[in-house]
């Protein structure tokens, strides 16, 4: 069912602890954060930033948020506030920042697409040409004491969702080839990336299609949203496809899982600016850190 509409370009779905959630809309009338009411009714800006993409919120309540028009990793409060924490690692700036979250050890996890997104998708519309165009996504690990950034890797065709798992290990998606890595994350950064599973569809409509957002469930399956192909494709724990959950929109973009006890998921999508909420199998894993 629609749990909100209207929405343009919304991503980045974080339940928040009162029942509200938090949303991004990246469309060029807004780009701003987006706190939703806990029935869907009601809707405040909380920031405008830009063209935000992903949210985290840590334990002090401040959202983290993956800006990509002027790329950068922003931290705002309820109230409006917004700070720019990093534009750049070692010099080497932002491109495409996209996702992000909290891990066990307090740290932020962002992804970086690895393109510009004028360059990518010139006017809103997605090159046709972008299965050759040089795409360097990239895995960012950030230390919100000391603000220092670490590339954990790169060289990834447009990273994108990003989640931890029951396992403690680091998950990242690849949009343009469907595959799902994870890493070994330990003091002297990230292992070796090592591909968990794919979640296209070989049956699944021709054009730009592949994950996007991620969240995992109790139950240790990884729920990932993928773009173009109008389903959230469950994988199990070995990595292979348990389930895939039909979505009303052909481009769900994100997910979160409702407050405990809700056993609800709540899906952004672009093609019709909603949230589409479902009833789960089970709630989610418990994020590292939330408000």
């Amino acid at each position: 069912m629609t749990f909100a509409k209207d929405l343009i370009f919304p991503e980045g779905p974080v339940a928040l602890s009162d029942g509200t959630l938090l949303v991004v809309e990246g469309g060029a009338t807004r780009g701003c954060i987006t706190r939703i009411s806990a029935d869907g009714s009601t809707r405040t800006v909380v920031a405008v930033t830009g063209r935000p993409n992903g949210l985290a919120v840590d334990d002090s309540g401040a959202i983290w948020t993956a800006e990509s028009k002027t790329p950068s990793l922003l931290r705002v409060t309820l109230d409006g506030k917004v700070e720019v924490i990093a534009r750049d690692c070692d010099g080497e700036p932002f491109l495409f920042p996209n996702d992000l979250c909290i891990g066990p050890d307090g740290k932020v996890y962002m992804t970086d697409s690895g393109v510009f997104i004028d360059d990518f998708a010139p006017g809103g519309n997605i090159r046709p040409d972008y299965p050759s165009i040089p795409i360097d996504g990239r895995v960012y690990q950030v230390d919100p004491a000391s603000r220092g950034v670490r590339k954990l890797d790169s060289g990834i065709r447009f990273t994108n969702g990003i989640a931890f798992g029951p396992d403690g290990r680091l998950y990242v998606n690849e949009t343009v080839t469907g595959d799902v890595y994870r890493f070994d994350i330990g003091s002297a950064g990230a292992g070796p990336r090592q591909c968990f599973g794919n979640v296209r569809d070989p049956n699944g409509p021709p054009g730009w299609r592949g994950p996007d957002g991620m969240a995992f469930g109790r139950d240790g399956r990884l729920y990932v949203a993928v773009f173009g192909q109008r389903d959230i494709t469950v994988l199990d724990s070995s990595g292979e496809v348990a389930e895939r959950i039909t979505t009303a929109g052909k481009l769900p973009t994100n997910l979160c899982f409702g407050l405990p006890g809700s056993r609800r998921m709540y899906v952004t999508e672009y093609e019709f600016g909603t949230v589409e909420m479902f009833d789960a199998p089970v709630d989610g894993f418990p994020l590292w850190t939330r408000l």
